[in-house]
């Protein structure tokens, strides 16, 4: 399964914040692990590294993002996706841009702590913990 995460599941390992840090952090290591295709949208990386660097000083926000890019592919943001996004009866533009660089990176899913932010998704979007149940299920199959 190929899976987009949005920005707040990977903030949530990154920063360790409680109490979504622990089914975050194992949907990273399903991605480690090869059991998950997982692609983060290239504003991710950006924001990531701004968060990080006002928090830990650019050195360990670089390291974050080499990180992130190391264990992730990255979904493409192009004049398309940004203009369809546009397009998008989204509240929220950046949830609209990452749908349609999932869309456009041929996902098949979308894994946020936001789900009403894609409330409009054609997409499937899971909680982290939905999708740790879903990835558990399709294994037993």
């Amino acid at each position: 399964m190929k899976v987009l995460f949005d920005t707040n599941v990977v903030l949530d390992v990154l920063l360790e914040r409680e109490p979504h840090v622990d089914a975050a952090a194992r949907l990273f290591s399903l991605v480690d692990n090869g059991n998950l295709e997982g692609s983060i949208c290239a504003t991710t990386a950006t924001t990531v590294f701004y968060i990080a660097a006002k928090s830990f000083g650019s050195k360990r926000a670089q390291a974050q993002v080499r990180d992130l890019l190391g264990l992730f592919d990255v979904a493409t943001v192009d004049r398309d996706v940004l203009t369809h996004a546009l397009k998008l009866d989204f509240a929220d533009f950046e949830d609209a841009v990452l749908h349609e660089a999932a869309s456009a990176g041929g996902m098949s899913a979308i894994v946020t702590r936001d789900r009403q932010g894609f409330a409009n998704a054609t997409l499937p979007v899971f909680e982290p913990h939905e999708l740790l149940a879903a990835v558990a299920a399709a294994s037993e199959q």
